[in-house]
């Protein structure tokens, strides 16, 4: 059968199939482009791209949708040092310059955040709160730092104390600021990690502030993980490295998420 328009009358689900087929080749597809090859109106088109979006098979974006992709495994972290390292040290030596004299910020496990910990020197009055084991080892000797370490059990490969300890550990402390990394971040999907035993910690860190700020390089974008941490509008602050896309940091600050660029 062909429509008015002189296009196969096909299914929605035949059609959202093609479009998928599509953005897997191409990588992209745009409302128009939807339109133009299956011969629907643009309130068509923007549905079935939401329709995709909200299955985890695509990542909406302004005029269109990208391709979503499945993050790989987390490799331990002392082996993640080296990747994307000049992104990071970047993205830490921003994110070290939004920390004011006198504040107390909590810095969560992983190399970027890492890299915030290195340039907080020189800050007067600063208290930390950290649960990563590399944290306390770099700012253990800083003596104008009051640091505290929280406890719990530690994960091997991340280096960092997580679980029933932890978290009560975090009931009793408070942070003008958050610092955290991320594994996937995809803007249908939210924040996402590999490893479904440390998501409570990360939501009880998310609870000991009013500023919650994630550092993640390029490649943590358009991605999505095994273990759902929190919608976006958890974030209020993004520090991330020029090399994320335009359309997905733009996506970011509609939603009213202060996006730098380090």
């Amino acid at each position: 059968m062909i429509d008015m328009c002189g296009y196969p009358n096909i299914s929605s689900v035949e059609r959202q199939q093609q479009i998928l087929e599509h953005v897997a080749r191409q990588g992209r597809m745009s409302v128009i482009a939807v339109c133009k090859q299956f011969g629907v109106s643009e309130a068509t088109a923007r549905r079935d791209l939401e329709a995709l979006a909200g299955r985890g098979k695509v990542q909406r974006v302004h005029g269109g949708a990208i391709m979503l992709h499945q993050a790989p495994p987390e490799v331990p972290v002392l082996q993640r040092s080296q990747e994307q390292s000049d992104e990071k040290r970047l993205i830490g030596l921003t994110a070290a310059k939004l920390v004011k004299e006198g504040e107390t910020i909590f810095l969560g496990s992983g190399t970027t955040v890492l890299e915030v910990a290195r340039n907080l020197n020189h800050i007067p009055g600063l208290t930390v709160i950290t649960n990563s084991l590399p944290v306390i080892n770099l700012l253990a000797d800083k003596p104008d730092l009051t640091l505290i370490s929280l406890g719990g059990i530690l994960r091997p490969s991340e280096l960092s104390f997580i679980g029933h300890i932890t978290e009560q550990s975090l009931a009793e402390v408070r942070a003008d600021k958050v610092y955290i990394g991320i594994r996937a971040l995809s803007l249908e999907q939210g924040l996402t990690n590999d490893y479904l035993s440390e998501t409570m910690t990360d939501r009880a860190i998310l609870h000991i502030t009013r500023q919650v700020i994630v550092v993640a390089d390029h490649t943590k974008f358009g991605r999505v993980s095994t273990a759902f941490v929190a919608p976006l509008i958890n974030i209020h602050i993004l520090i991330t490295d020029s090399q994320t896309p335009l359309e997905i940091t733009s996506a970011l600050t509609e939603q009213g998420i202060q996006v730098i660029t380090g």
